[in-house]
């Protein structure tokens, strides 16, 4: 019974939270609040799940608040300049172009990855400030759609939910069931031992951030599809919340160890914290606190199962 209980802590989190959120405050399960927790989570959801991707080879990546950011501020200019289907698809490609620079850098270059995406958020950020020369830049009339994307709904699930949604089904059937799945596992692992056998390591490597990138990206367009705003200013701290939405789900920061359905469990319980305390009207300053309080003792359940 106790080893069951360790094996699902996560969910136990989950479900603890979920009852205490449901008592403290009777605005917590009404359908406009579960509504906005979602969309508030859709983002850091999608950014959650490339870091898992890549903390499961035994990286990091710390470029992704920026990359949020820069793809922000791309997608508000191209917006101006093309329709929103070109607009929409050089964002993303611009996001991709980032994962290679920091994929090529770790896999290939062998540069730490936290110094290669430690460098990567400075240029990235740096990069979304001169484009935008540091002023907020609302989406032109040519790419108004994107709205759509950030606060539309399909039978009441926002669809940035839905694109969540199918974005962990795609990654729990890749990582349960395929080849390539295994090998991200494997790569975290024992890296030796896979290169042994004759996979690439450098190819698995670079593909994860370049998923990461490409995910994250889709979370910078679905911010910009709530505010109608791109600005470089965004995603401050977003990979500290994506590294504990991970931890928080049981991943280990050394790689080889963890699962996408409690990476999802974890920022959902990051997304309750926030959506709670922001109920009862605590002050930001002491949700950071309560926050970082919160995530410890996480950890340190998380601890007892190892």
């Amino acid at each position: 019974m106790k080893e069951k209980l360790l094996q699902n802590n996560t969910l136990i989190i989950f479900l603890l939270l979920l009852v205490v959120s449901s008592f403290t405050s009777d605005s917590f399960l009404t359908m406009t609040n579960v509504t906005n927790l979602l969309r508030q989570v859709a983002p850091i959801g999608l950014i959650s799940i490339g870091m898992f991707l890549v903390i499961l080879t035994g990286g990091i990546d710390l470029s992704v608040g920026s990359i949020v950011a820069c793809i922000g501020v791309a997608f508000a200019l191209l917006s101006y300049e093309v329709y929103f289907s070109a607009a929409l698809l050089l964002a993303l490609l611009l996001g991709i172009a980032i994962g290679v620079v920091s994929g090529y850098l770790v896999a290939y270059r062998g540069v730490a990855a936290f110094i290669a995406t430690l460098a990567l958020m400075t240029i990235v950020r740096g990069l979304g400030f001169l484009l935008s020369k540091g002023a907020p830049i609302t989406v032109g009339p040519h790419s108004s759609a994107i709205l759509s994307l950030g606060t539309g709904s399909v039978l009441g699930v926002p669809l940035s939910a839905i694109l969540l949604g199918a974005v962990f089904i795609i990654v729990f059937i890749v990582l349960k069931y395929h080849v390539y799945g295994r090998q991200i596992i494997a790569v975290g692992s024992n890296e030796e031992a896979v290169r042994l056998s004759g996979i690439s390591v450098e190819r698995i490597k670079f593909s994860v951030y370049v998923i990461a990138a490409f995910l994250t990206a889709l979370a910078g367009l679905l911010m910009v599809g709530r505010t109608g705003v791109g600005t470089p200013n965004i995603g401050v701290g977003l990979e500290l919340d994506a590294i504990a939405a991970v931890v928080i789900g049981g991943a280990s920061l050394f790689g080889g160890k963890g699962s996408v359905m409690n990476t999802l469990l974890g920022v959902l319980i990051l997304g309750m914290i926030g959506n709670i305390m922001n109920l009862l009207d605590i002050t930001a300053y002491m949700q950071q606190l309560i926050k970082g309080v919160i995530i410890i003792l996480a950890v340190i359940f998380q601890k007892a199962q190892q």
